[in-house]
């Protein structure tokens, strides 16, 4: 029973669910600094993206090992399915049961935002989906970190200042695209680590594309990009606004030291710190600006 928990566990991947919770407390940082925060408001949004996400981890390992893209002993995180720890019609129920969930706790945003947040809620629950499934998979044609800078940046961060302040913000969207390439980076590490697996089997991710090399300085590239973008941010904030860019571009340079010179799964634990880098970077910029 208790191994059977931890493969579920392990299945939702929760090294990189700081990824969606980064997302939802930026926006909050942003509805705080307008004097809009609602604290209920910010809790359906942060369940929401959550599930969302496992769902999508769910997802992901369901169509990847019904396509044939995972292998037994590959170096990334065990998955269960492949591994025969899970059943897959277990992991497919799961996922749609996790996809219910989300999409009942966003119904409930309606009386915060209006019906329109049902098209939205379409359009991500297709996105959970579209990643890894559907007549072109994103995951499997290297457009998945497009994806997570749309679904775990774009939307998650203006959605939630929205709701919360009912206006359009430039520096918020400005701060939702920088959140987005964080996250990005989080799958740019977990496609450069399983970069031969995935070759191997076919699958099309953007660093079996372009190789490890041009993804490193990807990688690189996204954190400068995403501090540039908030530029506005950092002006607003006079002198407290010099610290936290500087900070995150020191320690997220150091990451891209140790990308470079790892392999295998000795990348896991960046995974997971380029995921926690990309939280305390949204937590801190939330109590500055709020």
């Amino acid at each position: 029973m208790k191994r059977k928990i931890g493969c579920w566990i392990e299945a939702m991947r929760l090294r990189t669910l700081p990824v969606s919770v980064a997302g939802v407390i930026a926006g909050c940082g942003y509805a705080a600094a307008a004097r809009s925060f609602d604290l209920t408001v910010a809790a359906l949004c942060m369940a929401f993206a959550v599930l969302a996400q496992i769902a999508s981890n769910f997802a992901n390992e369901y169509f990847d090992f019904r396509g044939g893209l995972d292998r037994k002993g590959r170096e990334g995180p065990r998955r269960g399915v492949t591994e025969g720890d899970i059943t897959p019609r277990a992991m497919l129920v799961a996922t749609l049961a996790t996809l219910g969930a989300a999409c009942a706790i966003g119904l409930s945003l309606i009386c915060y935002g209006g019906w329109w947040l049902i098209a939205v809620g379409a359009f991500v629950a297709v996105g959970v989906m579209a990643y890894s499934t559907g007549p072109y998979p994103l995951s499997h044609h290297g457009l998945g970190e497009v994806a997570v800078v749309l679904f775990f940046g774009v939307i998650p961060v203006t959605l939630t200042y929205w709701l919360q302040a009912h206006n359009w913000a430039l520096e918020v969207i400005a701060a939702s695209v920088a959140i987005g390439l964080m996250g990005a980076n989080v799958l740019l590490v977990n496609n450069y680590r399983d970069m031969d697996d995935d070759r191997a089997v076919g699958k099309r991710t953007l660093t079996v594309k372009i190789g490890r090399t041009a993804t490193a300085a990807i990688y690189l590239a996204n954190g400068y990009a995403a501090m540039g973008l908030m530029i506005c941010t950092w002006f607003a904030l006079g002198w407290k606004g010099v610290f936290l860019p500087l900070d995150y571009l020191v320690a997220h340079t150091a990451l891209w030291r140790l990308l470079v010179r790892r392999r295998g799964s000795a990348l896991n634990p960046l995974l997971g710190i380029t995921a926690m880098l990309m939280l305390v970077f949204s937590i801190v910029l939330t109590l500055i600006i709020a």
